[in-house]
């Protein structure tokens, strides 16, 4: 098993920074950690017990922290799983099967298995959402819903960002900071004055949280599986893909119109001036998870 950290302190710095965050997540929660066939699991669980159950999976080379801004309109209405994803810079096992092979379907299984779930939406973030794409093809009869953001295997993958990031790198903490600026897109913007403080603030610590991981973790190196046009097809569920315009890792017009060719059902949402980090789609993921079938509108810079 690789190691995902690049040292022990490294990775005490991460967990006791993620650990403090959690300390601001904006609902009652409780902290699980269930066994699996490919290692233990953390899983934040919220919402009303009897509510109908909805799975969390955030992107690679970061935790369920992504969720601390959207978990508390969610939770009003679904008993909320987020899970840290496997071989992630969160509290689950570090290890990182073949993402060809049905190991992570495996793992979601056992997930599941451990809070007695038949079926239940899922909300994917990049990884996530392939994580989740991946579930829906190999286990249809247990996902309800499907909400996709920024997700990997439908659109091509970019790499000019990335190759460029290389030489700012060398430039220090600097560097480091534009390098991630540059690869993931222009920011979102920043919150407005009559915010509440408390979000203002978690906000800018999620921010210098993510620039943390990228000095302490090894980021996965290998592609994401492109998903046939067969597969895809095949999906029964309802879908909802939400991408952003400027997203400098993943083509996210070529994933639009892909979505919309082969499933014309789907209701599909390009964000523009946003990149790989979207923003304002708390909304649209919960009257999609209460089962508003309705095309939600795009932009008119759409594809």
């Amino acid at each position: 098993m690789s190691p995902i950290y690049r040292s022990e302190g490294a990775r005490r710095a991460v967990e006791q920074r993620y650990r403090a965050l959690l300390r601001r997540w904006p609902v009652p929660a409780t902290e699980s950690t269930v066994p699996t066939r490919h290692g233990d699991t953390f899983v934040i669980v919220c919402g009303p017990r009897d509510a109908p159950p909805v799975v969390l999976l955030h992107g690679g080379s970061f935790n369920s922290a992504a969720w601390i801004g959207d978990v508390a309109t969610w939770a009003q209405t679904h008993r909320v799983y987020a899970v840290d994803v496997i071989g992630e810079p969160g509290l689950s096992a570090p290890s990182r099967p073949p993402l060809t092979s049905g190991s992570y379907a495996e793992w979601l299984d056992d997930v599941l298995a451990a809070f007695d779930i038949g079926q239940a939406a899922f909300v994917g973030a990049s990884l996530g959402g392939w994580l989740a794409l991946d579930y829906a093809q190999r286990r249809p009869e247990r996902i309800t819903r499907l909400a996709l953001l920024v997700p990997g295997g439908i659109g091509r993958q970019k790499y000019g960002a990335v190759i460029g990031s290389l030489f700012l790198l060398p430039f220090g903490e600097w560097g480091r900071r534009a390098a991630v600026r540059l690869v993931l897109g222009p920011p979102p913007p920043p919150p407005p004055a009559t915010s509440d403080a408390m979000a203002v603030s978690v906000s800018a610590e999620l921010a210098d949280f993510l620039l943390l991981i990228q000095r302490s973790c090894r980021s996965r190196r290998n592609r994401l599986p492109v998903f046939g046009d067969d597969g895809l097809r095949r999906l029964a569920v309802p879908l909802l893909v939400v991408a952003g315009a400027k997203d400098r890792l993943l083509d996210s017009r070529h994933t639009a119109r892909r979505v919309r060719r082969l499933l014309p059902q789907a209701a599909v949402v390009l964000l523009p001036g946003t990149g790989h980090i979207p923003i304002g789609y708390t909304g649209s993921v919960q009257r999609f998870l209460a089962g508003e079938e309705a095309r939600v509108p795009e932009h008119p810079a759409g594809v």
